[in-house]
Protein backbone atom coordinates (compact mmCIF):
# COMPACT_ATOMS: atom_id res chain seq x y z
CA UNK A 1 0.00 0.00 0.00
CA UNK A 2 1.86 3.47 -1.34
CA UNK A 3 -0.11 6.29 0.70
CA UNK A 4 3.31 8.23 1.34
CA UNK A 5 2.35 11.16 -0.68
CA UNK A 6 -1.21 10.89 0.96
CA UNK A 7 0.35 10.96 4.20
CA UNK A 8 2.70 14.15 3.41
CA UNK A 9 0.28 16.60 3.17
CA UNK A 10 -1.84 15.27 6.11
CA UNK A 11 0.90 15.50 8.45
CA UNK A 12 1.36 19.01 7.88
CA UNK A 13 -2.53 20.08 8.42
CA UNK A 14 -2.46 17.41 11.69
CA UNK A 15 0.89 19.09 13.37
CA UNK A 16 -1.28 21.00 15.45
CA UNK A 17 -3.76 19.26 16.69
CA UNK A 18 -3.92 16.39 19.60
CA UNK A 19 -6.47 13.28 20.24
CA UNK A 20 -6.90 11.53 23.30
CA UNK A 21 -8.69 8.19 23.67
CA UNK A 22 -10.08 6.30 27.13
CA UNK A 23 -10.79 3.22 26.62
CA UNK A 24 -12.44 0.91 29.31
CA UNK A 25 -11.37 -2.38 30.56
CA UNK A 26 -13.58 -5.42 30.13
CA UNK A 27 -14.54 -8.36 32.19
CA UNK A 28 -13.98 -11.72 29.94
CA UNK A 29 -16.67 -13.96 31.73
CA UNK A 30 -16.16 -16.89 29.56
CA UNK A 31 -16.27 -19.21 26.65
CA UNK A 32 -19.37 -20.98 24.73
CA UNK A 33 -18.04 -23.13 22.30
CA UNK A 34 -14.44 -24.93 23.26
CA UNK A 35 -15.62 -28.34 21.56
CA UNK A 36 -15.32 -26.99 17.99
CA UNK A 37 -17.79 -29.08 16.13
CA UNK A 38 -19.66 -26.71 14.40
CA UNK A 39 -16.48 -25.51 12.88
CA UNK A 40 -16.71 -22.34 14.96
CA UNK A 41 -14.45 -22.13 18.36
CA UNK A 42 -14.27 -20.39 21.07
CA UNK A 43 -17.18 -17.52 21.55
CA UNK A 44 -17.29 -15.15 24.50
CA UNK A 45 -19.12 -12.82 26.76
CA UNK A 46 -17.75 -9.51 28.05
CA UNK A 47 -18.26 -6.58 29.78
CA UNK A 48 -17.43 -3.03 29.50
CA UNK A 49 -16.74 -1.53 32.88
CA UNK A 50 -15.92 1.60 34.56
CA UNK A 51 -12.88 2.89 37.17
CA UNK A 52 -10.23 1.21 34.90
CA UNK A 53 -9.18 2.27 31.60
CA UNK A 54 -6.19 3.32 29.82
CA UNK A 55 -6.04 6.59 29.09
CA UNK A 56 -3.90 8.66 26.28
CA UNK A 57 -3.32 12.14 24.07
CA UNK A 58 -0.95 11.65 21.04
CA UNK A 59 0.22 14.75 19.16
CA UNK A 60 2.42 14.70 15.82
CA UNK A 61 6.08 14.56 15.98
CA UNK A 62 9.26 13.70 13.51
CA UNK A 63 9.72 10.86 15.77
CA UNK A 64 8.27 7.96 17.76
CA UNK A 65 8.24 9.30 21.89
CA UNK A 66 6.28 7.56 24.15
CA UNK A 67 5.95 8.26 27.97
CA UNK A 68 3.63 6.73 30.50
CA UNK A 69 2.74 3.50 31.92
CA UNK A 70 3.44 0.23 29.15
CA UNK A 71 5.31 2.95 26.91
CA UNK A 72 7.37 -0.04 25.78
CA UNK A 73 4.22 -2.23 24.54
CA UNK A 74 2.57 1.42 22.50
CA UNK A 75 5.94 2.03 21.31
CA UNK A 76 5.77 -1.26 19.88
CA UNK A 77 1.88 -0.85 18.48
CA UNK A 78 2.92 2.47 17.13
CA UNK A 79 5.39 1.13 15.15
CA UNK A 80 3.41 -1.53 13.58
CA UNK A 81 0.51 0.99 12.76
CA UNK A 82 2.92 3.94 11.28
CA UNK A 83 4.90 1.14 8.94
CA UNK A 84 1.67 -0.62 7.77
CA UNK A 85 0.32 2.75 6.25
CA UNK A 86 3.63 3.71 5.09
CA UNK A 87 3.33 7.24 7.51
CA UNK A 88 6.67 9.10 7.54
CA UNK A 89 5.63 11.19 10.08
CA UNK A 90 6.41 10.10 14.41
CA UNK A 91 3.59 10.65 17.16
CA UNK A 92 4.22 12.10 20.83
CA UNK A 93 2.34 10.05 23.29
CA UNK A 94 1.61 10.47 26.83
CA UNK A 95 -0.22 7.20 28.46
CA UNK A 96 -1.90 8.80 32.38
CA UNK A 97 -3.62 5.65 32.96
CA UNK A 98 -3.47 1.90 32.01
CA UNK A 99 -5.28 -1.09 32.57
CA UNK A 100 -2.96 -3.57 34.59
CA UNK A 101 -0.71 -6.10 32.33
CA UNK A 102 -1.81 -9.73 32.41
CA UNK A 103 -4.75 -9.12 34.95
CA UNK A 104 -7.60 -10.53 32.57
CA UNK A 105 -8.87 -7.20 32.33
CA UNK A 106 -8.08 -6.64 27.90
CA UNK A 107 -4.85 -4.89 28.86
CA UNK A 108 -3.41 -5.65 25.42
CA UNK A 109 -6.64 -4.97 23.00
CA UNK A 110 -7.42 -1.88 24.51
CA UNK A 111 -3.88 -0.21 24.49
CA UNK A 112 -3.61 -1.34 20.81
CA UNK A 113 -6.26 0.67 19.83
CA UNK A 114 -6.29 3.02 21.67
CA UNK A 115 -2.65 3.66 19.85
CA UNK A 116 -3.77 3.20 16.79
CA UNK A 117 -7.06 5.08 16.85
CA UNK A 118 -5.43 7.84 18.40
CA UNK A 119 -2.73 8.12 15.25
CA UNK A 120 -5.50 6.93 12.59
CA UNK A 121 -7.48 10.13 13.79
CA UNK A 122 -3.91 12.17 13.98
CA UNK A 123 -3.17 11.62 10.50
CA UNK A 124 -6.49 11.79 9.53
CA UNK A 125 -6.43 8.02 7.62
CA UNK A 126 -9.59 7.07 5.99
CA UNK A 127 -9.09 3.58 7.78
CA UNK A 128 -10.00 3.71 11.26
CA UNK A 129 -12.73 0.98 12.01
CA UNK A 130 -11.32 -0.82 15.22
CA UNK A 131 -11.81 -4.40 13.63
CA UNK A 132 -9.18 -3.75 10.79
CA UNK A 133 -6.67 -2.05 13.36
CA UNK A 134 -6.95 -5.04 15.51
CA UNK A 135 -6.50 -7.12 12.58
CA UNK A 136 -3.54 -5.15 11.82
CA UNK A 137 -2.16 -5.63 15.37
CA UNK A 138 -2.74 -9.18 15.53
CA UNK A 139 -5.33 -8.65 18.02
CA UNK A 140 -8.77 -10.84 18.69
CA UNK A 141 -6.64 -13.88 17.93
CA UNK A 142 -9.79 -16.28 20.07
CA UNK A 143 -11.99 -13.31 21.72
CA UNK A 144 -13.85 -10.07 19.81
CA UNK A 145 -15.11 -9.26 23.33
CA UNK A 146 -12.13 -6.58 23.64
CA UNK A 147 -12.62 -5.25 20.03
CA UNK A 148 -16.74 -5.14 20.50
CA UNK A 149 -16.43 -3.21 23.99
CA UNK A 150 -13.83 -0.66 22.11
CA UNK A 151 -16.70 -0.43 19.45
CA UNK A 152 -19.83 -0.26 21.53
CA UNK A 153 -19.79 -0.64 25.17
CA UNK A 154 -21.90 -2.48 26.92
CA UNK A 155 -22.51 -6.52 27.33
CA UNK A 156 -21.17 -8.35 24.23
CA UNK A 157 -21.20 -11.66 22.89
CA UNK A 158 -19.04 -12.64 20.12
CA UNK A 159 -19.58 -15.35 17.45
CA UNK A 160 -16.00 -16.99 18.09
CA UNK A 161 -13.08 -17.90 15.00
CA UNK A 162 -14.19 -20.13 11.73
CA UNK A 163 -12.33 -20.55 9.13
CA UNK A 164 -11.89 -17.74 7.72
CA UNK A 165 -12.59 -15.40 10.55
CA UNK A 166 -10.77 -12.05 10.31
CA UNK A 167 -11.97 -10.51 13.90
CA UNK A 168 -14.53 -12.69 15.85
CA UNK A 169 -17.88 -10.96 15.36
CA UNK A 170 -19.92 -9.46 17.85
CA UNK A 171 -23.38 -11.31 17.77
CA UNK A 172 -25.55 -9.39 20.40
CA UNK A 173 -24.64 -6.08 21.97
CA UNK A 174 -27.00 -5.26 25.29
CA UNK A 175 -26.83 -2.16 27.23
CA UNK A 176 -25.80 -3.29 30.84
CA UNK A 177 -28.55 -1.96 33.56
CA UNK A 178 -26.81 1.06 35.35
CA UNK A 179 -28.02 0.67 38.61
CA UNK A 180 -25.76 -3.06 38.92
CA UNK A 181 -22.48 -2.89 40.91
CA UNK A 182 -19.37 -4.90 40.10
CA UNK A 183 -16.43 -5.40 43.27
CA UNK A 184 -12.85 -6.08 41.27
CA UNK A 185 -10.47 -8.01 43.48
CA UNK A 186 -6.73 -7.48 42.43
CA UNK A 187 -4.01 -9.90 43.33
CA UNK A 188 -0.90 -7.59 42.50
CA UNK A 189 1.65 -10.42 43.26
CA UNK A 190 -0.17 -12.96 40.50
CA UNK A 191 -0.25 -13.15 36.63
CA UNK A 192 -2.69 -14.12 34.04
CA UNK A 193 -1.23 -16.93 31.51
CA UNK A 194 0.16 -14.76 28.55
CA UNK A 195 2.02 -15.34 25.69
CA UNK A 196 3.32 -18.84 24.59
CA UNK A 197 2.09 -20.68 27.64
CA UNK A 198 -1.33 -19.31 26.48
CA UNK A 199 -1.07 -20.36 23.15
CA UNK A 200 0.31 -23.97 24.46
CA UNK A 201 -2.91 -24.40 26.82
CA UNK A 202 -5.16 -23.99 23.88
CA UNK A 203 -2.91 -26.24 22.04
CA UNK A 204 -3.10 -29.04 24.37
CA UNK A 205 -6.11 -29.34 26.30
CA UNK A 206 -8.57 -31.50 24.58
CA UNK A 207 -11.58 -30.49 23.09
CA UNK A 208 -14.72 -29.92 25.88
CA UNK A 209 -17.61 -32.11 25.91
CA UNK A 210 -19.99 -31.54 23.26
CA UNK A 211 -23.00 -31.68 25.93
CA UNK A 212 -20.80 -29.25 27.83
CA UNK A 213 -20.23 -26.38 25.30
CA UNK A 214 -24.39 -26.53 24.19
CA UNK A 215 -24.96 -25.95 28.24
CA UNK A 216 -22.84 -23.04 27.84
CA UNK A 217 -24.30 -21.87 24.82
CA UNK A 218 -28.29 -22.59 26.13
CA UNK A 219 -26.91 -20.84 29.34
CA UNK A 220 -25.87 -17.46 27.50
CA UNK A 221 -29.04 -17.37 25.37
CA UNK A 222 -31.68 -18.46 27.63
CA UNK A 223 -30.17 -17.35 30.82
CA UNK A 224 -27.96 -14.67 30.52
CA UNK A 225 -29.16 -12.52 28.04
CA UNK A 226 -32.71 -12.48 28.66
CA UNK A 227 -31.74 -11.58 32.40
CA UNK A 228 -29.86 -8.40 31.74
CA UNK A 229 -33.04 -7.38 29.38
CA UNK A 230 -35.36 -7.83 32.40
CA UNK A 231 -32.73 -6.46 34.25
CA UNK A 232 -32.89 -9.41 36.64
CA UNK A 233 -29.78 -9.70 38.31
CA UNK A 234 -30.34 -13.01 40.79
CA UNK A 235 -31.16 -14.80 37.28
CA UNK A 236 -28.15 -13.12 35.47
CA UNK A 237 -25.57 -13.77 38.41
CA UNK A 238 -26.48 -17.60 38.48
CA UNK A 239 -25.87 -18.06 34.95
CA UNK A 240 -22.65 -16.18 35.00
CA UNK A 241 -21.29 -18.40 38.12
CA UNK A 242 -22.42 -21.46 36.22
CA UNK A 243 -20.14 -20.91 33.19
CA UNK A 244 -17.71 -19.35 35.18
CA UNK A 245 -17.44 -22.95 36.85
CA UNK A 246 -17.51 -24.77 34.06
CA UNK A 247 -14.65 -22.99 32.09
CA UNK A 248 -12.98 -22.62 35.31
CA UNK A 249 -12.20 -26.63 35.63
CA UNK A 250 -12.12 -26.49 32.39
CA UNK A 251 -8.51 -24.34 32.33
CA UNK A 252 -7.84 -26.16 35.63
CA UNK A 253 -5.19 -28.04 34.69
CA UNK A 254 -3.07 -24.88 33.23
CA UNK A 255 -3.95 -22.46 35.35
CA UNK A 256 -3.20 -24.55 38.56
CA UNK A 257 -7.57 -24.71 39.98
CA UNK A 258 -10.24 -23.20 39.37
CA UNK A 259 -9.04 -19.84 39.76
CA UNK A 260 -5.47 -18.43 39.21
CA UNK A 261 -5.09 -16.46 42.50
CA UNK A 262 -4.84 -18.78 45.86
CA UNK A 263 -6.82 -15.74 47.56
CA UNK A 264 -10.26 -15.58 45.20
CA UNK A 265 -11.94 -18.30 46.19
CA UNK A 266 -12.15 -17.46 49.71
CA UNK A 267 -13.16 -13.81 48.77
CA UNK A 268 -15.93 -14.97 46.90
CA UNK A 269 -17.34 -17.11 49.08
CA UNK A 270 -17.27 -13.78 51.39
CA UNK A 271 -18.47 -11.93 48.31
CA UNK A 272 -21.35 -14.60 48.25
CA UNK A 273 -22.15 -14.21 51.59
CA UNK A 274 -22.53 -10.56 51.32
CA UNK A 275 -25.38 -10.66 48.75
CA UNK A 276 -23.37 -11.06 45.53
CA UNK A 277 -25.78 -12.72 42.72
CA UNK A 278 -22.66 -13.95 40.16
CA UNK A 279 -18.93 -14.28 40.46
CA UNK A 280 -15.80 -15.77 38.97
CA UNK A 281 -12.48 -14.55 37.36
CA UNK A 282 -11.88 -12.42 34.31
CA UNK A 283 -10.30 -14.36 31.34
CA UNK A 284 -6.93 -16.13 32.86
CA UNK A 285 -6.86 -13.81 35.99
CA UNK A 286 -5.87 -13.28 38.77
CA UNK A 287 -8.82 -10.77 38.77
CA UNK A 288 -11.62 -11.94 40.09
CA UNK A 289 -15.35 -10.04 40.11
CA UNK A 290 -18.64 -9.96 41.78
CA UNK A 291 -22.02 -8.59 41.11
CA UNK A 292 -24.33 -7.04 42.77
CA UNK A 293 -27.99 -6.13 42.28
CA UNK A 294 -27.12 -2.06 44.03
CA UNK A 295 -24.57 0.17 44.79
CA UNK A 296 -25.11 -0.67 49.04
CA UNK A 297 -24.63 -4.14 48.53
CA UNK A 298 -21.36 -4.04 46.96
CA UNK A 299 -19.91 -0.88 48.67
CA UNK A 300 -20.51 -3.03 52.12
CA UNK A 301 -18.50 -6.32 50.72
CA UNK A 302 -15.67 -4.47 49.59
CA UNK A 303 -15.53 -2.87 52.91
CA UNK A 304 -15.58 -5.79 54.48
CA UNK A 305 -13.30 -7.55 52.35
CA UNK A 306 -10.92 -4.49 52.73
CA UNK A 307 -11.44 -5.29 57.00
CA UNK A 308 -11.13 -8.84 56.13
CA UNK A 309 -8.12 -9.32 54.08
CA UNK A 310 -6.04 -6.24 55.63
CA UNK A 311 -2.99 -7.05 56.28
CA UNK A 312 -2.91 -8.73 52.76
CA UNK A 313 -1.14 -5.63 51.03
CA UNK A 314 -1.13 -7.79 47.46
CA UNK A 315 -5.20 -7.74 47.49
CA UNK A 316 -7.30 -4.62 46.52
CA UNK A 317 -10.22 -3.47 45.74
CA UNK A 318 -12.15 -1.66 43.08
CA UNK A 319 -15.70 -0.82 42.66
CA UNK A 320 -17.16 -0.94 39.04
CA UNK A 321 -20.22 -0.56 37.60
CA UNK A 322 -21.15 -1.21 33.43
CA UNK A 323 -19.83 1.24 30.54
CA UNK A 324 -22.73 1.23 28.20
CA UNK A 325 -20.49 3.55 25.60
CA UNK A 326 -17.66 3.07 22.88
CA UNK A 327 -13.97 4.06 23.84
CA UNK A 328 -14.19 7.97 23.83
CA UNK A 329 -11.83 9.52 20.68
CA UNK A 330 -11.24 12.81 20.79
CA UNK A 331 -9.51 15.21 17.88
CA UNK A 332 -8.54 18.80 19.32
CA UNK A 333 -6.61 21.52 19.31
CA UNK A 334 -3.57 21.42 21.40
CA UNK A 335 -4.30 24.51 23.52
CA UNK A 336 -7.96 22.86 24.41
CA UNK A 337 -8.04 20.36 27.52
CA UNK A 338 -6.91 17.13 27.57
CA UNK A 339 -9.73 14.44 27.11
CA UNK A 340 -8.09 11.83 29.66
CA UNK A 341 -7.79 15.25 32.01
CA UNK A 342 -11.72 15.20 32.13
CA UNK A 343 -12.28 11.35 32.93
CA UNK A 344 -12.08 10.17 36.30
CA UNK A 345 -10.24 6.59 35.63
CA UNK A 346 -8.11 4.47 38.37
CA UNK A 347 -4.55 4.15 37.29
CA UNK A 348 -4.01 0.94 38.96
Amino acid sequence: MNINNKQSSKQASKQSGRVSVCAPARLHLGFLDLHGGFERKFGSLGLSITNVATALTAEYADDIAITGSAAARATNYAEQVLSHFGINGGVKMSISAAIPEHAGLGSGTQLSLAVASSIAALYGLTEQNPNRLAAILHRGARSGIGIGTFMHGGFIVDGGRGKHTEVPPVVSRMPFPEHWRIVLIFDDAAQGINGVPERRAFNTLPPMDAAMSGLLCRLTLMEVLPAISEKNCARFGHAITQIQNITGDYFAAVQGGRYTSPFLQPMLDIMQHAGATGMGQSSWGPTGFAFFPNETMAYLALKNAREEWRSESRLRFVMSGACNTKAKIALSDANLPLLSETLKVNNL
